[in-house]
């Protein structure tokens, strides 16, 4: 009986060793694979930036944004380079240990900013605001950009529903557009029902700095209540600075964003909002 269960435990540690010699080098295949294929990630991440670039390209918007993709595609192809040469195991600890926390400091950036901009994304202004602000966009022969639509459909509906409300639309003549953004916008706006009377342009700005400090000049920045219309990944940014402005009274509308485009205009934003901090126009008194 005694030899039966000593046998049995001998044949159990067997199996227990066969086991987690089996394990283990599943494990190694398993690193090796990972090893021998994590230059593929930076290629995948590489092509889908060159077909990003592309369709911004496409969209004819008037900016070079599709750049900062064919810039994001190549990093990723200089990152898979330094991949397959094995750069980084033959560089010293401490070159490793400042590299990641460079990286590590600028994605920490990166997510903290893009928090700030998303927390604008689902503001929507208070009933019975005195003036409302649309900030400008590109407009064509054929009528505003699709940018600018949503934003002038936001400032119709509540235009509709308060109507005390009296609009700025903001926005001069761009080189690639046939006349101003803020008669653009008028003319939409007039055309469906707002009275001439509650639309006042401002046709002088080609910045959003100044949009908000020219349409600022035409309001009494202490008393009156004043909503920024604009797409939702720019709400932020456009608050902050309405009252660097001396706006005091401001708040952020909404309008809402194609949603192909919104990793492009959310990577725009976050270079607009570092500019804006270096420079200290997102503070206010």
């Amino acid at each position: 009986m005694t030899i039966c269960v000593a046998r049995k435990l001998a044949e159990d540690i067997i199996v227990k060793k066969r086991l987690c010699r089996s394990k283990e080098k599943c494990q190694m295949n398993e690193k090796l694979f990972i090893k021998k294929t994590i230059w593929l990630l930076p290629l995948i991440l590489a092509i889908l930036c060159f077909l990003y670039s592309g369709i911004i390209y496409g969209t004819h918007s008037g900016t070079a944004s599709f750049l900062l993709w064919i810039g994001l595609g190549i990093l990723f192809l200089l990152w898979m380079l330094l991949i397959k040469i094995h750069f980084f195991q033959k560089c010293s600890v401490l070159f490793r240990r400042i590299l990641y926390g460079v990286i590590v400091a600028v994605l920490a950036v990166f997510v903290v900013t893009e928090g700030c901009i998303l927390s604008g994304f689902f503001q929507k202004g208070a009933a019975g605001l005195s003036h409302i602000i649309v900030l400008g966009a590109q407009v064509r022969e054929s009528g505003p950009s699709l940018v600018l639509k949503y934003r002038l459909d936001c400032a119709l509906g509540y235009l509709e529903e308060n109507p005390e409300t009296v609009c700025i639309v903001s926005g001069g003549q761009g080189k690639n557009e046939p006349w101003s953004e803020a008669q653009g916008m008028y003319e939409y706006l007039v055309e469906r029902g707002i009275s001439p009377t509650r639309v006042i342009k401002e046709e002088n700005s080609f910045t959003t700095d100044q949009n908000l400090k020219n349409s600022s000049e035409l309001l009494d920045k202490e008393r009156d209540t004043v909503g920024i219309i604009t797409n939702n990944f720019h709400v932020f940014r456009a608050v902050r600075l309405a009252k660097h402005m001396g706006i005091s009274q401001a708040e952020g509308i909404a309008a809402k964003t194609k949603p192909l485009y919104l990793p492009n205009n959310m990577l725009r934003e976050f270079f607009g909002v570092m500019k804006d901090l270096v420079r200290g126009n997102l503070f206010h008194g």
